[in-house]
């Protein structure tokens, strides 16, 4: 079987082409070919050895996803649906705004970590993504874009890995397709600009660290490890202070000087004002000297499995506000492609579920929280 090309980094390109009996500096010429300038043809890479094209053409391909469909937001927003075979598809979305060019992209056909306000994960979970299949998506959109813009300048000028699926489950995929995105050979994008989600990994993002860090948001959701567990079902697996004590190590080897928490806000579950004081007690005495991060609100966006509903925007601003008072910088993110169903925690792609993980969240809506003023009448935490 021939070896796709995208499943390489330049180091792994390298010690292909070496295989081949060719010199290093052809695996930087043939990067370049395929990533900076989206070539697929090896006989229109024109700087390469006739004879190189030619072992090439017998041995490896550049095979790219085949979108299933694109949809565009009134606010430009591009979400496209890419075939992954065996019946998969994943979902990749374009965020276009004034001082950037932000992707969106998939790491899993689905996820198992099953948190309850993500749509994907109420799909299930069928298979990890290759390398290929996650440098695709950005090799597909970067030079899709270019042509549709009439341009030879890169479009897209930061990378989030918070498309379908947990990124660090896949990590042995994920980091090869990291460094692609980072090569100055390759995407050249910067490791500030490059950032990875995860629910909370702890020994995989002591991993990150030292392969390649780049920036780390981390999906936090509530502020105490009992609501935690309810909400984000790794946190029986890796509670809040082991986590926090995994953020402060990152930190020391991060391009940036802070750790960004995800917060989805839901309406009567993790948005009262004594859970935003906890979490300023949560983040800033953690180990004694505290965790420097900022916070990103979410708007949650409803779909009918989750049984949960977004918290109305006077509160997500009252939980901002606490939270700003208290010195750390927070944001409340803009809703984007909510129309095409292209907002945070709607991916869901079309996911052949193998391993139950959509009977086991039914199962647990039976005993699904009850919003806080449900169940306490004071509002007390």
């Amino acid at each position: 079987m021939t070896a796709n090309l995208l499943d390489y980094d330049l180091e792994g390109l390298a010690a292909y082409c070496e295989k081949l009996g060719e010199k290093r500096f052809r695996a930087v010429q043939l990067f370049r070919w395929i990533h900076q300038k989206g070539e697929q043809d090896f006989d229109r890479m024109s700087d390469l050895a006739k004879s190189l094209r030619e072992k090439l053409k017998g041995h490896a391909r550049v095979q790219p996803l085949v979108p299933v469909s694109e949809q565009a937001s009134a606010d430009g927003t591009i979400k496209w649906l890419f075939d992954v075979g065996g019946g998969n598809a994943i979902e990749t979305v374009y965020i276009p705004e004034d001082d950037r060019a932000t992707l969106c992209i998939s790491s899993q056909a689905g996820c198992a970590v099953g948190c309850r306000f993500c749509s994907t994960g109420h799909q299930g979970f069928s298979r990890n993504l290759t390398t290929g299949e996650i440098v695709a998506q950005l090799w597909y959109a970067e030079h899709f874009l270019r042509r549709k813009l009439g341009t030879t300048e890169r479009v897209i000028s930061n990378v989030v890995m918070m498309g379908m699926g947990e990124p660090l489950q896949n990590y042995s995929a994920l980091v090869p397709a990291l460094k692609t995105m980072l090569d100055d050979h390759g995407y050249g994008l910067s490791r500030r600009r490059v950032t990875v989600s995860t629910s909370g990994m702890v020994k995989l993002i002591d991993r990150l660290a030292h392969d390649c860090p780049v920036a780390l948001a981390v999906s936090l959701h509530a502020p105490n490890d009992d609501l935690r567990d309810n909400l984000v079902p790794l946190n029986r697996k890796h509670p809040l202070d082991e986590l926090l004590d995994a953020c402060s190590r990152y930190l020391a080897f991060a391009p940036r000087d802070f750790i960004t928490f995800e917060y989805c806000m839901l309406d009567g579950v993790n948005d009262q004002p004594e859970h935003a004081r906890e979490l300023v007690q949560l983040v800033q005495h953690h180990g004694g000297h505290g965790i420097p991060c900022k916070f990103n609100l979410i708007p949650f966006n409803p779909f009918p499995e989750s049984g949960l509903l977004r918290s109305p925007q006077h509160r997500v601003q009252a939980f901002a506000k606490i939270l700003s008072d208290a010195g750390i910088v927070t944001t409340v993110r803009k809703t984007r492609g909510d129309d095409i169903a292209a907002a945070c925690g709607q991916l869901a792609g079309d996911v052949k579920d193998r391993t139950r993980v959509g009977e086991r969240i039914a199962r647990q809506r039976t005993i699904m929280l009850k919003p806080v003023h449900d169940r306490q009448g004071d509002g007390s935490t």
